[in-house]
């Protein structure tokens, strides 16, 4: 094996590595978090506003945290009793870093706030991109470095154990459920807090966006942070996870035939060794190769804020599929892994582009043009954009799994993910700087600082709803290539459970009953998930809408800026709101997929992941670019761009119509469908081994 180099990969240093340069991405994150902190935090308004978001924003995390802690306490005796106690502990060490993650990030962001607005005081208008790229930077370099630290700890630590595949599958359901509970109770409160505070706002009382006179804009303020910085980062930590135990239990569990030859005259004992490395390694180079990248963002921030995130989107995959050129010979790899990973980066690239086209450009214009005639075009128009909008991105990730299924087979399918998430850290960098940027707008309207400074706060925030609508996109393709991975580590791990048992393989037939049975089970679960995240953010809007309309009549002086609202009570309500609708679309991910397997056996449960696979899929990317869509109408109209319509007329509150249905659909329950085929999926392949031989 020397002189194929593959004892270079086969050494100490490339086994303790993921974890090492974990720590130099948790190193730049807590840099990047002082480095923001240290900036000057404004006036003494500014700061007051910004305590009341933090303050939310953490009470949130809190209450949220101690829900968590229930359902983890349960789980991890489930899988104590039922796979042992180590994977019990991989569970609790995902499901901890999943939160610490998004406790960091979003204690970043709160800070990032003000102080990007007050550097916007300034006028100074790159500098202020700067402050809110490194508060992003934060909530990024923590993802990555804390998802790759979790892998290579537990990959140096347990990989001679004998239930390996227990423990990384124990610790992608920790990071996974977590993640769910994040996104949709996150999405519920944000999107609940947002309507609200609009419809009582904007069309009941017609007050400004962001008016200070309105309670729910401090509720609304918290919950960009809840959900998009918080929930955001849970999903992508979740999604690289995924991506990473996916490839490796496939290079595990996958019979010869199937393996593919990854080492230059290597036998089985040298592939299933590099194919459970390769992931974590090249995951490990995204995390550096992002760094790289967000320091190069940094330096351009005298160019257009839009041209600068978009480079920072396009550097990782180039740079990425350039390292992996490189090392692939170095290793005595076949360079179909660097095929297979280019695939994945370029596929994500062409579904960031396909969701910004849709999102930003000639269809919202046309959803803005159909408020002309009515709120019902206005929804029509939109209805049909989230449509169209499903077939390229569907496309581009059959055609990547194509190209890597050529090249590798089904372990180049999970590698093709882990390609697309390889610059994990500057997506969440990107997208946790929307909130970021949009917080600093409220701040600066609500602290009365002036159109010179929401001039420069609205375009950074322009920009950031574009990037936010990329990263949804993003984050949706890599969840469809990891689940159609994880789909086929999951009848790897059932049909290596019964080799075992001396029984033979469960085939898929789609003529076989309980295939069928199973499609048609999975593909009812996405719309009971979103159905009741669409329910909870209706009812909590309504209440919230009651709690402000009471407080504009009950508080004198209100209206007329001589009395203060009380914006804990729009909190409180969001929260609770957001804490008891989340636990039904939760349980469904985690109870449904064992609970099939147990009573109608593998081949159902395999039906169950397809159908779910399929309808979800579509379903998340229809509901993210729709909502996407009659969110950019509307500020459309407010830019002044369809020509005799202004912000306030009747026109542009059609169009606010829209976005309120929009607003559930792309921040709650689009991501919300979306995490569930990826939590199915991966609670499937921890109980596959129990449910085998059934």
């Amino acid at each position: 094996m020397e002189t194929n180099g593959f004892t270079s990969l086969n050494s100490g240093l490339w086994l303790n590595a993921p974890a090492v340069i974990g720590v130099i991405g948790l190193f730049f994150a807590i840099f990047f978090y002082f480095r923001v902190k240290s900036l000057p935090e404004g006036n003494e308004t500014m700061n007051r506003i910004a305590g009341y978001i933090r303050e939310g924003a953490m009470a949130f995390l809190f209450r949220q945290y101690q829900t968590l802690a229930v359902f983890g306490a349960v789980v991890f005796v489930a899988i104590g009793f039922a796979l042992g106690w180590v994977p019990a502990g991989a569970f609790l060490l995902g499901a901890i870093l999943s939160l610490l993650a998004g406790f960091v990030g979003m204690k970043a962001a709160t800070y990032a706030n003000v102080r990007t607005t007050q550097c916007a005081r300034s006028g100074n208008k790159p500098n202020t991109l700067l402050v809110a790229l490194d508060g992003g930077a934060v909530m990024g370099l923590s993802v990555a470095g804390l998802g790759i630290l979790g892998m290579g700890i537990i990959y140096s630590t347990f990989r001679d154990a004998a239930n390996f595949s227990n423990i990384i599958h124990a610790f992608a359901v920790g990071a996974s459920s977590i993640a769910l509970f994040a996104r949709i109770g996150g999405g519920i409160y944000t999107k609940a807090a947002d309507v609200g505070s609009d419809i009582a706002g904007k069309v009941i009382e017609n007050i400004p966006e962001d008016d200070p006179r309105n309670p729910g804009v401090i509720a609304d303020n918290v919950g960009d942070n809840v959900g998009d910085v918080a929930g955001m980062g849970a999903d992508i930590y979740e999604s690289m996870i995924a991506a990473i135990v996916a490839a490796m239990a496939i290079a595990l569990t996958a019979p010869g035939n199937l393996l593919p030859s990854l080492v230059a005259a290597g036998g089985e004992t040298e592939n299933r060794f590099a194919g459970v490395i390769l992931p974590i390694a090249l995951s490990a180079i995204g995390v550096v190769v992002s760094i790289v990248a967000i320091f190069i963002a940094r330096s351009l921030k005298a160019m257009n804020p839009a041209m600068v995130l978009r480079l920072a989107l396009i550097f990782p995959p180039i740079m990425l599929g350039l390292a992996s050129f490189i090392m692939m010979p170095l290793w005595g790899i076949t360079q179909g892994v660097t095929i297979s990973v280019v695939a994945g980066a370029i596929g994500g690239a062409i579904i960031g582009l396909v969701t910004d086209y849709y999102t930003s450009s000639t269809p919202v214009a046309r959803v803005a043009e159909a408020s002309i005639t009515g709120a019902g075009t206005n929804l029509i128009r939109g209805l049909a954009v989230g449509m169209e909008s499903v077939a390229i991105p569907m496309f581009v990730v059959a055609a990547v799994a194509w190209i890597a299924d050529h090249y590798l087979g089904l372990y180049g399918i999970a590698l093709s993910a882990v390609g697309m998430l390889g610059g994990t850290a500057v997506v969440m960098t990107v997208d946790a700087y929307g909130p970021i940027s949009d917080n600093a707008g409220g701040i600066s309207e609500m602290s009365g600082l002036g159109p010179e400074v929401r001039a420069i706060t609205d375009e950074l925030d322009a920009v950031g709803n574009t990037t936010a609508a990329i990263g949804k996109g993003f984050a949706i393709g890599s969840a469809t290539l990891t689940v159609v991975a994880l789909f086929s580590a999951f009848n790897m791990e059932v049909n290596h459970a019964r080799s075992a048992a001396g029984l033979p393989d469960v085939q898929l037939l789609i003529t076989d009953a309980k295939v069928l049975i199973g499609l048609l089970l999975g593909s009812i679960l996405p719309f009971i998930v979103g159905a009741s995240t669409m329910l909870a953010v209706g009812k909590a809007a309504g209440a919230i809408v009651e709690e402000i309309r009471r407080q504009f009549r009950e508080i004198p002086g209100l209206m007329e800026l001589k009395a203060e609202p009380e914006p804990k009570k729009i909190v409180d309500i969001a929260t609770k709101a957001a804490l008891s609708e989340m636990i039904l679309p939760g349980l469904v991910a985690v109870v449904v997929p064992p609970v099939v397997g147990y009573l109608l056996g593998p081949a159902a449960l395999a039906g169950l992941l397809a159908g779910s696979l399929a309808v979800g899929a579509t379903m998340a990317l229809f509901m993210a670019n729709a909502g996407g869509a009659w969110d950019n109408a509307k500020k459309y109209i407010e830019k002044g761009n369809l020509k005799g319509y202004k912000k306030g007329s009747d026109v542009h509150k059609n169009a606010v119509v829209g976005d309120m249905v929009g607003d559930p659909f792309k921040d709650t329950s689009g991501p919300g469908v979306a995490i569930l085929i990826k939590v199915m999926s991966v609670v499937s392949l921890l109980v596959a081994g129990l449910i085998a031989l059934r």
